[in-house]
């Protein structure tokens, strides 16, 4: 059985992948529907058009509250193998079909003002968001173990950026860049978000981007399910950069399973 107090950067790439899919934005898609993207997974040939990552991330209000979540990878393709194969996709075969449970919470009352010249003349108003310190410690936790993780950090200033803080003096630097959304009917809502993530450790500095476009369902009031594909891409710094191009070089497909906790429960 794997160490969970050993950290190193394939492991951070996994979580780095999942962080994505929990922070995911609602604003409108300017281009080809994010369904049909789903639909033509695993042929995906190039990135999602989307807009400039501003603001918080907006969530329907049937994701307020403090949720149990179930996190099952289910298919791990890699589409340049083997000439272009990421680091962690071999490694990731131990999470494949393995259920990892955490908490996650959302609410109006995570929300901040935007911090920019003339906030106070806009129309803000407060909006269902990730208490994204919280949901980011916890997933990572899951993952790696108690004794892994220091802390969750996000920037006060601009919630599209975060440091995971790991033992060995190691971080994860995450910064959202894009989104786009649709919502077909009030109980779906899809989202695709770009990350470009970067893995600093005292050894070595580790750059890509991360797609994730997901499928939110609420079937019932408490409990939402999701279809999560997650598509990583090679950053310009990699040797392997023009050789990919726009293709993903490593994609996973997870189901998540949502349930809401209940108020009893301990959420420390």
């Amino acid at each position: 059985m794997r160490d969970k107090s050993t950290i190193n950067q394939r492991q951070l790439i996994t979580i780095g992948v999942f962080f994505v899919i929990l922070f995911s934005c609602a604003q409108n898609a300017i281009a080809s529907p994010l369904t049909e993207r789903l639909e033509e997974f695993p042929q995906w040939t190039s990135k999602p058009l989307v807009q400039v990552a501003k603001g918080d991330l907006e969530y329907p209000e049937w994701m307020t509250g403090t949720w149990d979540v179930t996190s099952t990878l289910s298919e791990k393709i890699a589409p340049l193998a083997p000439d272009i194969v990421t680091p962690g996709f071999e490694d990731n075969e131990s999470y494949l079909n393995k259920a990892i449970a955490f908490k996650v919470r959302f609410g109006k009352e995570y929300y901040s003002p935007p911090q920019r010249l003339f906030a106070a003349l806009t129309n803000s108003k407060p909006a269902v968001v990730a208490d994204r310190a919280f949901n980011g410690e916890k997933i990572t936790k899951a993952y790696l173990g108690n004794e892994s993780v220091y802390k969750v950090k996000v920037d006060p200033d601009d919630p599209n950026q975060q440091i995971t803080f790991l033992k060995g003096d190691r971080q994860l630097v995450a910064k959202i860049t894009g989104r786009a959304k649709e919502i077909p009917d009030a109980d779906q809502f899809i989202a695709t978000e770009v990350t470009q993530q970067l893995f600093r450790s005292p050894e070595r500095i580790y750059l890509n981007e991360v797609e994730t476009t997901s499928a939110y369902q609420l079937l019932k009031p408490g409990q939402v399910t999701a279809n999560q594909i997650t598509a990583i891409y090679l950053s310009p710094q990699d040797p392997n950069y023009f050789k990919a191009g726009d293709r993903p070089v490593a994609l996973y497909r997870y189901r998540l399973d949502l349930k809401k906790a209940s108020k009893n429960t301990n959420i420390k």
